[in-house]
């Protein structure tokens, strides 16, 4: 069989995802049981893997999925118990008396505030709180959309505290093969995957500066009296301060203390330093932007139904400090069971991991760590909250309700998407010494494209999100054969997995999922394709600059990991 087809079928699971995804525009719950037979199957069939390591590899993906589903219940509990408890209210009604120009709304509300909440619950939750937000203080509904899916940019590779990288990078790309490896060149994955996140760190702090600008320029230019860009360029210092003030302590916080906080602490410094430069009126233009009177707006701008922030559940008014109090207590969390000067992280990975080492007989092995995993943090946080905002039972109950509901549908699509990604990895296990899927398209490529593959590999990590709606998934689709594309280039895999991830969190502009998750919550279903039309804009300017910014620091600045080293110095042996 030549490469040429063995790549093909490769790639068959994520073109039958496509077709059926994107084609059909059939539900992932259909779609992707479909897809995840169809991996098994080309596994079974034409790698010849064993079904026993077709049944290990299920497992081992049941289990990531169990640590997925962990953290998307905790993330999106917190959110419901902040919204019961009247907090998210607080949040958004101190925000709106800041300013009245729109532009500067959307910097501090949609940017910063958008951000903060994707470093916190991730998927998709920011367009979904944002949205009605700007709908409600006299946005237009498809405006409100468009500035929600741009929020889903920058923040999202550490979204969710994280989890992209910890279970997408993580689960994509680790195996034993690569564990030994990276102990022979005197490394480690934890080292080798911090890499990965200052790379993706850098990169992001880079392009995202702009995204701001772009959100305020796109916005009154398509939505704008005028239709022009210029007034959006207008506010250009106040867009780049609110740009450079959540992506320098983003990029600092990614090369210094991991995943799990770069979203986090970025906006929520951003937040501190933009707020107080806007109510001195620092950087603040001296004109006000509006939208034009909305009896004159197109039809397709609006919302099909009354759409408001939901009302205040509290006896009273609470304090800002008091509302926002929840997301200090989980920052704090974090940093104290992830710094690795404090000894409680180690405490809690080594004092809960359930492992089974040879699933079924094969050298496949599943393992979690649930007290250490982002969700612990995230359901201490709520408790905590419980009391703090002296909620009554009823209120927490039906938090937990709602967080239930969203676990249910997030969990079929996921435990057969996860599997079929374990499958996917794995199937380098077969008699035929054939190397896995995601590698024998990783050689394709090589083989065919070259040198300048950086510039290629964000546009790939989007396409993965387009079609899964998640930078998760796109990640644990996409690392592996990334990382094998740069070791045969010989080029750093920290850099091209981190391009990866960097694309896929691009990606989310545009996927259909998150477009129409974000339009229902305004109700504008229908609108789609022109929406997808727009925020197709941004996605293109982050994945070309980000694979140029990639391409040099390969090819220009010569930036190395510990595996590109090992194998110079094996080269260099006589």
């Amino acid at each position: 069989m030549t490469l040429g087809l063995q790549a093909l079928l490769a790639v068959t699971p994520i073109l039958v995802a496509a077709i059926l995804l994107v084609g059909l525009r059939l539900p992932a719950r259909w779609a992707m049981p479909v897809v995840y037979f169809a991996a098994a199957g080309i596994a079974l069939i034409v790698w010849q893997m064993p079904f026993v390591y077709i049944a290990a590899s299920t497992i081992q993906g049941l289990v990531i999925t169990f640590d997925i589903l962990y953290i998307i219940f905790g993330a999106i509990l917190l959110l419901n118990v902040l919204k019961y408890s009247g907090a998210v209210e607080v949040i958004r009604s101190t925000f709106t008396g800041i300013s009245a120009d729109r532009r500067v709304q959307v910097v501090i509300m949609a940017w910063l505030f958008g951000s903060f909440i994707e470093g916190a619950s991730g998927f998709g939750t920011p367009a979904a709180i944002v949205a009605p937000l700007l709908v409600a203080i006299g946005f237009p509904a498809m405006a409100a959309v468009m500035i929600g899916m741009m929020i889903q940019s920058t923040p999202v590779t550490f979204g969710a505290v994280g989890t992209p990288v910890i279970i997408g990078i993580g689960g994509g790309l680790r195996n034993v093969f690569l564990n030994e490896r990276l102990a022979a060149a005197g490394s480690s994955y934890p080292e080798y995957q911090q890499m990965i996140v200052g790379n993706a760190a850098v990169i992001h702090g880079i392009v995202g500066a702009l995204i701001p600008l772009l959100m305020v320029m796109m916005m009154t230019r398509f939505f704008g009296a005028n239709r022009s860009w210029t007034e959006g360029l207008s506010i250009f210092p106040f867009a780049i301060l609110g740009g450079l003030a959540f992506t320098i302590p983003y990029a600092l916080t990614g090369l210094f203390l991991g995943p799990e906080f770069p979203s986090l602490l970025g906006a929520g410094v951003g937040l501190v330093i933009v707020t107080a430069a806007a109510r001195r009126g620092i950087l603040v233009p001296k004109d006000s932007w509006d939208f034009p009177p909305a009896e004159i707006w197109p039809a397709d701008w609006s919302s099909r139904v009354r759409s408001s922030p939901e009302p205040l559940t509290v006896a009273k008014p609470m304090a800002i400090w008091l509302a926002a109090l929840p997301y200090v207590i989980l920052a704090l969390l974090l940093v104290l069971t992830r710094l690795p000067q404090i000894p409680v992280g180690q405490w809690l990975r080594e004092g809960a991991t359930l492992t089974w080492a040879n699933v079924l007989g094969t050298e496949i092995q599943a393992s979690t760590t649930p007290l250490y995993l982002p969700g612990t943090m995230l359901i201490m946080t709520v408790l905590i909250t419980y009391f703090l905002h002296r909620m009554r039972p009823a209120q927490l109950k039906s938090a937990i309700s709602d967080s239930g509901k969203i676990l249910v549908g997030a969990g079929f699509v996921l435990i057969f998407t996860i599997p079929m990604v374990r499958v996917y990895i794995n199937s380098g296990f077969n008699p035929l010494a054939i190397p896995s899927m995601p590698l024998t398209m990783a050689e394709w490529v090589a083989a065919n494209v070259g040198g300048v593959w950086p510039l290629f590999a964000p546009t790939i990590g989007a396409m993965g999100a387009f079609i899964a709606g998640s930078n998760t998934i796109s990640n644990l689709m996409f690392s592996l054969f990334q990382h094998g594309v740069a070791e045969r280039l010989n080029m750093p895999g920290t850099v091209i997995v981190a391009l990866q991830a960097v694309g896929a969190a691009a990606g989310n502009m545009i996927a259909i999922h998150n477009v129409v998750a974000a339009s229902a919550t305004v109700g504008l279903l229908g609108q789609e394709g022109a929406l997808l039309r727009k925020t197709i804009i941004p996605t293109v300017y982050y994945v070309v600059l980000a694979g140029i910014l990639g391409l040099i620091a390969v090819s220009v600045l010569g930036v190395s990991d510990p595996l590109v080293e090992a194998q110079v110095v094996m080269e260099s042996l006589p």
